[in-house]
């Protein structure tokens, strides 16, 4: 076996279609453009979604759905990862920023923490939002749960 003499599979390989060489070939004279119109000269380009003057189909579908404009979204945070990052920082209060820093939040990030896990550390939480079981778990361990303005 040499380079030369590699080819590839049968039947994988198709031949181009050369359009535009004469009338001989079969796809000479309009070169597979059709008759008349914009499709068939050079240059042309139609909008996305047109469909050769059909209604498209984003217009054929109807309109659904809200967008709540005043909408207020939360990053959840929960009490057993509060647990990990006093016992990691060694932390007596953990603020906003303590839980942004450990890369449980964005930058830009409002946070509320929920009750999933357990918390052993009497810490002060800072935070956004708390849910009723948070805040329970937080004042039974002995900390307790500030709402940040």
């Amino acid at each position: 076996m040499k380079l030369e003499n590699l080819t590839p599979a049968k039947g994988s390989t198709k031949t181009r279609k050369r359009i535009g060489r004469g009338e001989g070939s079969g796809r000479g004279g309009t070169s597979t453009r059709g008759m008349n119109g914009a499709g068939s000269r050079s240059g042309f380009s139609h909008k996305i979604g047109f469909e050769g003057g059909q209604m498209p189909l984003q217009r054929r579908m109807p309109k659904f759905g809200f967008k709540n404009p005043t909408r207020v979204e939360y990053k959840a945070v929960n009490v057993a990862t509060l647990e990990t990052i006093a016992q990691k920082f060694n932390l007596t209060e953990i603020g906003v920023d303590d839980i942004k820093a450990a890369g449980f939040a964005g930058k830009n990030d409002l946070i509320k923490v929920l009750g999933n896990g357990e918390i052993k550390a009497a810490v002060t939480v800072t935070a956004d939002a708390f849910s009723k079981s948070a805040i329970t778990k937080i004042e039974a361990a002995g900390g307790k749960a500030v709402v940040a303005e």
